[in-house]
Formats: C-alpha cells, sequence, structure tokens
C-alpha cells in the first residue's frame, strides 16, 4: 500500500513538473522561438539527466545498444511536445493547453492499454474508462469557457 501511495505522490510530482514548465517552456519560445526554447530544455535536461545518471552509478546505460529503434527517437515527441506548447500558450491560455495536453495524453494511454502496444499490459477499454474519457473532455470543454 505504501508503495502504491508513494507512486501516486510521485505521479503527481511529475504532473506538477509538467504544469510548470509547459508555461515557462512556452513563455521562452515566444522570446526566442519554439525550436530554440526546446534546445536549451533538452540540454538542460540532458545535463540533469547525465548528472543523476552519474549518481546513480550508470545505472544500465551499456545496454542502450538492445533498444528498438522507436525507443531512441522517442525524444522526437519532446519536440512536438515543445512545438505544441508554444502555439497553444499564447491562443488559449496556460490552463487550457494543460488541459489539452493531459486529455491527448489520457486518450493515447487508453489505447495503448486497449491495444497492448509497446509492450504494455493490456488493459481494455470498459464502459468505466469510456465514461472517464467523456467527462474528461467534457471538462476540457468547461474549461475553456
Amino acid at each position: 500500500m505504501l508503495q502504491t501511495i508513494m507512486a501516486i505522490l510521485i505521479g503527481l510530482v511529475g504532473g506538477v513538473a509538467v504544469g510548470f514548465q509547459g508555461p515557462i517552456a512556452g513563455a521562452m519560445g515566444q522570446r526566442i522561438g519554439g525550436t530554440a526554447s526546446s534546445l536549451i530544455i533538452h540540454v538542460g535536461g540532458a545535463i540533469f539527466s547525465a548528472l543523476l545518471l552519474a549518481f546513480r552509478h550508470g545505472e544500465n546505460i551499456q545496454a542502450w545498444k538492445s533498444l528498438p529503434w522507436y525507443m531512441l527517437i522517442a525524444g522526437i515527441f519532446g519536440l512536438i511536445l515543445y512545438q505544441t506548447i508554444n502555439v497553444t500558450l499564447p491562443r488559449l491560455g496556460s490552463t487550457m493547453m494543460v488541459t489539452l495536453i493531459i486529455t491527448g495524453q489520457l486518450g493515447t494511454g487508453v489505447l495503448i492499454d486497449h491495444f497492448g502496444w509497446l509492450g504494455v499490459p493490456v488493459n481494455p477499454i470498459t464502459f468505466s474508462r469510456a465514461a472517464g474519457l467523456l467527462l474528461l473532455l467534457g471538462g476540457g470543454y468547461l474549461i475553456s469557457r
């Protein structure tokens, strides 16, 4: 139970990080351009990742060559995210930007779970999961008003 609570808290911390990162990236993108801000953010992330990796004694980094090709190009999704932020934030505001990102994430997550894509365990769409998605969309609509 404690592990589940910790996982939930860590997930919430990640959500808070995304909540701050989006507006910061958007503001930076307005000043220097979306691609430039994405580069700065990713270089900063690479530096902090390298430091954390060194602290963790390299984990299993030497096995990177065994990863499937699609894992090696996953960074493109970060670029897509930052370009999206730079379009949505100035036009729709921070709340709507985060709402759209979360809606897209959850919808994608439901599809990945349902079909077992990318090696995740299959978790079929149920009535309650579909209802949750509809409520999320309804909430996004209400937030946008």
